[in-house]
């Protein structure tokens, strides 16, 4: 008992040791049943490797979890000096502005008071509920004063991390799943890919003179109040659900023209999917971040009503300029999001003498800048990846008084028959924090199979932009030396690189000109040319050659020079030649880059009227004139006149619309193929 008492009541500074029971004769050392017996001895000094420290302040468990955290935001790298200054608030006038902006954002237009909104995850019972009432009202209508609606709060989760919408997504989202590489592979649902059918256009007085609509053009019109019809789905889906998420986002990396973006989502993954593409604010950013400039409604779950007027499915995309709106139904594919955003700076950056373009973009170390335009196929991602300049962006940007920016905070790449051999920084870009579109893995190990299309052939990454080695933060760069526009031809009869005059340029953009593969029912491939006006026309909401027009303008001012690069097929069609070796194409942009290539002799083509050079160091001259490269050459011939006849027939849908200098016009028609 004395023992018990003495191992029970040692003083902080007790040292215990251990004496061994070895024979009978030390059984005075030893306790009850021949175990050793615990001594004490008192000491002066501190106990050696004494790691204790006071108790938690904490009085439960959710109190010691709230100290595991700290309060942060989400922010895109940054560098050089902010040129915005921000009105100092106190945090619960910045909370109620806050709660005030969201809670019109999700108001109804058929009742008085917009959602009994409150910050933060439903599931997190401890965090109080600040609620903010705000009237909003934009148009006559009906209101209805009482609603179950009213009744209840709408959560919402704010800006939230990547590990924050991980564990959102994998938890509430069935089919979300974290890869062996560290990124969340998530489904989109039935639909895989964008809805062009499916898009829409309000056509009003002021967008009925200045969209392009009709035959070739990418907008299909409806009326306001088929827009608000669906608005009115979509909020009352969102304000439906326990909780949504809300990005404040920006869009442009020119601090003097960006535009600031809010999209509302029931999907973690769209918020992770827009956290990645778009400009992530600074904490200083977002408390003065106000009211957006344009506000996304993403209820891709929930379908549009087929009875809708204009409706022609389930699926509807609906943008409405002058409300400055964009309204998802019925697709849960996040790629809708990206391009309706593209497709509004398609509109308003014009408006203020800014070219948008849809291209990759990169620039020297001595500050030379290219612009590669392409479409699927013709390696603009390839090309405008270069370990040797700096990767301004990979799609979309925007040509101004200040020089280039690029409009995105991300990449969206495409994953299909992705290796580290040939795409190594989208390889190694793919990892915590990316979002993987649709992929297959491995259900053990969960190693992503890159090859399998059993979802879907259009797998794809987003993931921000400083996951690129080499990108350039801030993504913004001088005024463009060289126009490289892109061409897979797999007809074989263009050069593998040409020189263009200025309006060969506006030609060839406008035209928008690539090759595809097509395959029969008796195995027989044949070449199939494919235009996309500005090598985006599902994008563009002017005119073609209107954005052809501020082009010329630009790259007359500044002195660029504009270059068709084929990196499809010579010596022969698809089946018959083979196509242009990687190598070569690289030796030939490096000499573009270097302005070596300005400096070479050149002839001109019969037909298209190209000047094309008679010799690039590194590069076999037989191959730089493509007829030397075909046995046949009345095949050749024969070949080259029908793709000629292919460019002149799509641009008749152009011939008749005028824009700048009448003679202007004149000249980019001279500018196409003679034959």
């Amino acid at each position: 008992m004395s023992d018990t008492k003495m191992a029970s009541n040692g003083t902080e500074n007790a040292e215990f040791s251990f004496t061994s029971n070895n024979n009978a004769s030390t059984s005075a050392s030893t306790g009850r049943k021949g175990l050793p017996k615990i001594q004490t001895q008192k000491k002066t000094n501190d106990v050696c490797h004494d790691d204790s420290t006071p108790p938690v302040k904490a009085q439960t468990i959710d109190e010691l979890h709230s100290l595991q955290k700290k309060r942060s935001t989400p922010t895109t790298p940054i560098t050089g000096t902010q040129s915005a200054f921000f009105t100092t608030l106190s945090e619960e006038e910045r909370q109620k502005q806050q709660l005030q902006s969201i809670s019109a954002s999700l108001a109804s237009l058929t009742r008085e008071t917009g959602p009994k909104v409150v910050k933060g995850d439903p599931a997190r019972k401890s965090e109080g509920q600040k609620v903010t009432l705000t009237s909003h009202s934009h148009h006559f209508t009906p209101t209805i004063s009482v609603s179950d609606s009213s009744l209840k709060f709408t959560h919402f989760l704010y800006n939230l991390s990547p590990a924050e919408l991980y564990e959102q997504a994998i938890k509430y989202e069935k089919g979300s799943f974290i890869t062996s590489n560290g990124a969340l592979a998530t489904l989109s649902g039935a639909k895989t890919g964008r809805s062009p059918r499916d898009k829409r256009v309000v056509k009003d007085k002021t967008t009925e003179e200045e969209l392009w609509w009709g035959k070739g053009s990418p907008n299909i019109e409806m009326d306001e109040q088929t827009f608000l019809v669906n608005r009115e789905r979509a909020v009352d889906y969102l304000n439906s659900l326990e909780k949504v998420f809300v990005n404040d986002q920006f869009l442009n990396w020119d601090l003097e023209h960006r535009i600031k973006v809010r999209i509302v989502s029931a999907r973690a993954y769209h918020s992770l999917f827009m956290h990645n593409m778009c400009i992530r604010p600074t904490p200083e950013e977002l408390e003065d971040f106000g009211t957006p400039d344009f506000t996304i409604y993403n209820a891709g779950q929930f379908p549009c009503n087929r009875y809708t007027h204009y409706m022609t499915s389930s699926t509807s995309i609906d943008i409405n300029l002058a409300r400055r709106e964009m309204v998802i139904l019925g697709t849960q594919y996040a790629g809708e999001m990206k391009k309706g955003l593209f497709s509004v700076m398609h509109y308003l950056m014009p408006k203020r003498g800014i070219l948008s373009l849809h291209s990759g973009c990169n620039v020297g170390k001595d500050g030379d800048v290219a612009l590669f335009f392409g479409l699927s196929g013709t390696g603009k991602t390839t090309l405008s990846t270069d370990h040797n300049r700096y990767l301004i962006g990979d799609d979309e940007h925007c040509w101004s008084e200040n020089g280039v920016s690029n409009i995105e905070g991300g990449c969206y790449a495409k994953c299909i028959d992705l290796s580290r051999e040939k795409e190594p920084d989208i390889w190694n870009a793919i990892k915590f924090g990316t979002v993987l579109e649709n992929v297959v893995f491995d259900e053990h190990t969960r190693e992503v199979d890159y090859v399998d299309k059993s979802v879907t052939e259009n797998t794809r990454a987003a993931y921000p932009i400083e996951y690129i080695p080499n990108a350039k933060i801030p993504c913004v760069g001088p005024h463009p030396k060289n126009v490289i526009l892109l061409a897979c031809d797999a007809f074989g009869v263009l050069p593998p690189v040409s020189k263009l005059n200025l309006a060969q340029t506006m030609y060839h953009f406008i035209s928008g000109y690539t090759a595809l593969v097509a395959g029969t029912e008796d195995g027989i491939k044949e070449p199939t040319a494919t235009f996309s006006a500005c090598f985006g026309a599902a994008f563009i909401m002017l005119h073609p050659t209107r954005y052809a027009a501020m082009l010329a303008e630009k790259m007359q001012k500044h002195r660029a020079t504009g270059w068709l690069v084929n990196t499809g097929w010579s010596g022969g069609s698809y089946g018959f030649g083979s196509r242009i070796k990687l190598a070569y194409t690289r030796i030939i942009i490096d000499a573009i880059h270097s302005g070596n290539l300005l400096k070479a002799n050149y002839k001109k083509t019969e037909v298209f009227g190209f000047e094309i050079p008679i010799e690039i160091e590194g590069v076999p001259s037989e191959i730089l004139d493509p007829v030397n490269t075909w046995l046949d050459k009345m095949a050749y011939k024969n070949t080259l006149s029908k793709l000629a006849g292919l460019f002149k027939k799509n641009f008749e849908v152009f011939t008749n619309y005028k824009i700048g200098k009448d003679k202007l016009t004149e000249e980019i028609l001279a500018a196409g193929p003679v034959f």
